[in-house]
């Protein structure tokens, strides 16, 4: 990226204060060509620019000014509306100036060689006026009511803990809602109070006071708040918006009406692998079997047509045949199942 040195005909270094500022105008090579003080008015600002003018060797001029928010605002308004280039210029530190001296020329010098060293990409621009102004200074004054109620909050507690009354140590202990405030606001002192509690119950009251005020004014302050929706004038070539909001989905299950009212997408079909063939009844009579009440009795079920056998197995001829099961051994493992415990059997 270039730097500001490079597409600058001539930089002007001002080192601002209360009633004067001192200025020097310098070419993009550091070389200062005219210096000049002028008064912190009106009359000043524009002895400045007819005199930028007259000393400038061309009309790209850059303006390094320290303090844009403090004793150089008047002056940088005043050269941002004639067109010119502002930049914001940090005090120089003092390894800065070591060993060279303070004084306003010199101030004015280092304005000029900081603006000359920087890039193009990178230029301190003050910061702007409007809603950033107001912001600013709505924050400013948040932060001060704030850190002066929390303060006041603690010492309130303080007088409170430290009395010698039960409920105020207990009030200390509890939050201060603005109906306990005013009850310390409105609270009177006993007639044989002695001085120490007279100056307790003043101080008390006071601070309840302001800590009333204080969280009146916080509230105010936030309503004065500049939204970050402000409407702003859109641009000619963005794209026309519908102006209200999307709908936001639902998270609730619909109204009943609603479901009736929806359409239903028809079920997916089952895989190929799950799905059972055409010709096997089963499938309902399996089903109600599942689905049937586990506290019926147990009755034995009618052999069903579809009960496909395991597929025989291959076995030698030397192999010995299998021993079946005989019936007296069936009948001993009827007899201690657990459906033989709920239902009597129905003899073969």
């Amino acid at each position: 990226m270039p730097m500001l040195a490079d597409l600058i005909d001539a930089v002007v270094g001002v080192d601002t204060h209360r009633d004067t500022h001192h200025v020097e105008i310098a070419l993009p090579t550091g070389t200062p060509i005219a210096t000049c003080s002028i008064t912190n008015d009106a009359s000043g600002y524009t002895q400045l620019l007819a005199w930028i003018l007259e000393h400038a060797p061309g009309p790209r001029i850059a303006l390094s000014i320290e303090g844009t928010r403090s004793y150089g605002i008047g002056l940088a308004r005043a050269v941002t509306a004639a067109g010119l280039l502002v930049l914001e210029c940090e005090q120089p530190h003092r390894k800065t100036r070591r060993g060279k001296g303070k004084s306003d020329p010199i101030d004015a010098h280092l304005a000029v060689l900081t603006a000359l060293r920087l890039n193009t990409s990178q230029l301190p621009i003050p910061r702007a006026d409007g809603d950033r102004e107001a912001l600013r200074i709505l924050l400013s004054a948040r932060h001060e009511l704030t850190v002066t109620s929390t303060a006041q909050i603690n010492r309130l507690r303080a007088l409170l803990r430290d009395g010698h009354d039960d409920t105020d140590r207990q009030l200390a202990r509890a939050a201060l809602t603005d109906a306990t405030l005013a009850r310390l606001a409105r609270r009177r002192l006993p007639r044989d109070a002695s001085r120490e509690q007279a100056i307790r119950h003043a101080e008390i009251r006071r601070l309840a006071l302001a800590i009333h005020d204080a969280r009146r004014a916080l509230k105010d302050n936030r309503a004065r708040s500049p939204s970050s929706t402000t409407s702003h004038p859109a641009s000619p070539n963005a794209p026309a918006s519908d102006p209200s909001p999307p709908p936001k989905p639902s998270w609730r299950s619909p109204t009943p009406a609603a479901a009736a009212t929806t359409p239903r997408s028809p079920p997916s079909p089952a895989p190929a692998r799950y799905r059972p063939a055409a010709d096997t009844p089963c499938a309902t009579a399996s089903t109600a079997a599942a689905t049937a009440p586990s506290t019926a009795p147990s009755t034995p079920s009618p052999p069903s047509e579809c009960a496909t056998a395991p597929p025989p197995r291959h076995t030698s001829p030397d192999a010995p045949p299998k021993a079946r099961p005989s019936a007296r051994s069936n009948a001993a493992s009827s007899d201690t199942s657990p459906a033989s415990s709920t239902a009597p059997s129905p003899p073969p």
